[in-house]
């Protein structure tokens, strides 16, 4: 029996999309470079290991790169090549708002591999997570009861990766939206002392946004062990962030989904928990 194939699938959208897909009936395998579970199965990016395989009892795939890669196109173009060799009747791809402002950019050149695939297709291009309130910035929110990042009063309509997931789902499961990208945000647009003071009234306590530099984030990477040019790329993305390239508001949840996207208040009120002292 096909099944749709999810790369990425044991990340924050990858697991969404999983659990959303099972729920509707499907069939779902989830590449992992060490699968757990009946659901996984193994595939190593880096290598190509396992990529054949996976393919080539999949009917439809989402295709998404993991975090650490700063080279999206080289990690992920052999698996659209592959998708091609094997005829899938569809590809989701995942990358990034703003990935098509740059048409040399990794993130763009990936999708441009995609629109010649011959593949029925779709993109989506979600802005950043909620979730990195609840993950990449949750160490110095717990440690200094501080968001630190070198955003300035830069706006983002943050994005709860569950609707990604849900958008992702459709666009698998339908045709409607074949041929098209979308840029995927929530309903409104905060800064990152808003979203402090939403953090600091459902926690309990006080919690402050500190703009910081853009060397002392690097600096706070590199120590944390993150590959530098992974590093930078990340530095600079929260550039365009600080300079608006965020703010930008979209109607494509409700669009492909039906529904409006969750917002920033709800999630805020339903991860309290996570911000609060133990």
């Amino acid at each position: 029996m096909a099944y749709t194939l999810i790369i990425g699938g044991t990340g924050t959208v990858g697991r969404a999309l999983v659990q959303t897909l099972q729920q509707r009936g499907e069939r779902v395998l989830a590449g992992a470079r060490q699968p757990r579970g009946a659901d996984t199965m193994a595939l190593d990016l880096a290598t190509g290991a396992g990529l054949e395989a996976a393919f080539a009892g999949a009917s439809r795939a989402f295709l998404m790169s993991p975090p650490g890669h700063p080279d999206q196109d080289a990690l992920l173009g052999p698996a659209v090549d592959a998708a091609r060799r094997h005829g899938l009747g569809k590809l989701v791809l995942m990358t990034a708002m703003g990935a098509d402002a740059d048409p040399s950019g990794p993130f763009r050149r990936l999708e441009q591999r995609v629109e010649r695939a011959g593949l029925a297709y779709s993109i989506i291009r979600p802005n950043w997570f909620m979730q990195n309130f609840t993950s990449y910035w949750l160490p110095g929110i717990l440690e200094r009861s501080a968001i630190a990042l070198p955003t300035g009063q830069g706006r983002g309509s943050f994005i709860d990766a569950r609707d990604i997931a849900e958008v992702a789902a459709v666009l698998l499961t339908s045709s409607t939206h074949d041929g098209q990208a979308f840029d995927l945000t929530g309903a409104e647009a905060f800064d990152h002392a808003d979203v402090a003071r939403l953090l600091s009234a459902a926690a309990g306590r006080a919690i402050r946004y500190e703009d910081i530099p853009p060397d002392a984030m690097r600096a706070g990477l590199l120590a944390a062990g993150m590959p530098a040019a992974y590093t930078e790329m990340l530095v600079t993305i929260l550039g365009f962030f600080k300079a608006g390239a965020a703010e930008r508001i979209t109607d494509a949840v409700q669009t492909i989904t039906g529904r409006p996207p969750r917002s920033l208040q709800a999630f805020v009120q339903e991860h309290a928990a996570v911000w609060r002292p133990a």
